[in-house]
């Protein structure tokens, strides 16, 4: 399997760069902070609890509590995992096998392509940056081949922060309906969308052959808990994926699952405080860029903390993030990250995060890194 080239570069700069500005999820909370929001009974639960492990499908209350955030799906249709990444790992491993077809948008996080390509062939279809970062309906149609299982999305979409116009997400689940194929659909920023007018079903609500990933990481900010999970009315597919978890990390943190709970529980309040915050973090994000026209182009995202602005300066966007976080400790996510093994696309953008608390830092020491070096 092909490094994982955005990990490796976070495990040599995430923690050592002054300047996080390139950082996918949302600002967290401390411990206190959460269980300020609990009831008197979960906060108990919580400090009373017995450290022994834990169901493999999730606490029952958790899986209730994440049921109340579809439409149509109930606990039985809840799977929980050690976060986002083992459930891609997990239903790649459990619904591709040797000999069948996948079809992936790009660009992606790296592991929704690359667990894919390990096991099958796999097809990429380009996100269309000139039509607001869109899908192409008719490119994944004629991607389609007579073994094709299985159709991969993520809206809002990381790195590009766009969400897909309804029609073409009903056109899409039409056209997985039509083929008999299975839609994989990567939610985690579902909830902190700039308007949430243009907020899409989840997959696992309205496709019975559709599989939503969810986690406590990114919209609700809290990936030190390691809480995810997969959503799907099939549960016999789910029952398959939970067998492979038994492989993977077994169950989840008691502690976790309990602290999952309780965030879950105050999701309303906690999703209205990280709107808040993206709303004005994309204000300063407007300001800085506008004072650099002929470096950037900036276009805001539709839906949550990361954005894919195009570098416009001398020398490559690689060059550019690399003095950056070298010169001055600012850190963005380089396009080389985002290289596929799928398509010859070579992007000359990149990853820009709004989810913290200290944007205002880090804005400052990459105007100042302008202003004394140039660009590069």
């Amino acid at each position: 399997m092909r490094k994982f080239e955005l990990e490796d570069h976070f495990a040599k700069w995430e923690f050592s760069a002054k300047y996080h500005m390139t950082a996918s999820d949302m600002q967290s909370f401390a411990i206190p902070e959460l269980l300020a929001m609990a009831s008197d009974e979960d906060r108990a639960a919580f400090k009373n609890l017995y450290l022994g492990y834990t169901e493999t499908f999730g606490l029952p209350a958790l899986r209730t509590e994440i049921a109340n955030t579809y439409d149509n799906c109930q606990a039985e249709d809840i799977l929980c995992l050690a976060g986002a990444e083992e459930g891609v790992y997990a239903a790649m491993r459990v619904m591709l096998e040797k000999g069948d077809h996948a079809i992936v948008v790009v660009p992606n996080y790296q592991a929704a392509e690359t667990v894919p390509l390990e096991i099958c062939d796999v097809t990429g279809v380009a996100l269309d940056e000139d039509d607001n970062w869109s899908l192409d309906i008719d490119a994944v149609r004629a991607a389609i081949r007579p073994n094709t299982k299985l159709v991969s999305i993520n809206f809002p979409q990381n790195p590009t922060g766009a969400v897909l116009a309804r029609d073409r997400f009903d056109a899409l689940i039409d056209l997985c309906r039509d083929h008999g194929l299975w839609l994989f659909s990567d939610e985690v920023y579902r909830g902190v969308e700039r308007d949430p007018a243009i907020r899409l079903p989840q997959v696992a609500d309205v496709y019975e052959k559709g599989l939503s990933l969810n986690v406590m990481s990114k919209a609700y900010g809290l990936p030190g808990l390691r809480v995810g999970w997969i959503a799907c009315r099939d549960r016999g597919m789910l029952k398959e994926i939970e067998r492979y978890k038994h492989y993977l990390s077994i169950c989840n943190s008691a502690p976790s699952e309990r602290l999952a709970l309780i965030a879950l529980k105050a999701r309303d309040r906690i999703l209205e405080r990280n709107c808040a915050l993206l709303a004005g973090n994309v204000e300063k994000l407007d300001a800085f860029f506008a004072e650099f026209p002929d470096l950037f182009d900036w276009q805001r995202p539709d839906g949550g903390c990361v954005a894919f602005p195009r570098y416009k300066g001398p020398g490559s966007t690689d060059e550019f993030c690399d003095r950056l976080v070298e010169k001055s400790g600012v850190l963005l996510l380089p396009p080389r990250l985002y290289h596929s093994d799928l398509l010859p696309v070579k992007y000359d953008r990149f990853r820009v995060g709004f989810g913290r608390a200290n944007i205002d830092e880090g804005l400052a020491a990459w105007r100042a890194h302008i202003m004394t070096n140039g660009p590069v």
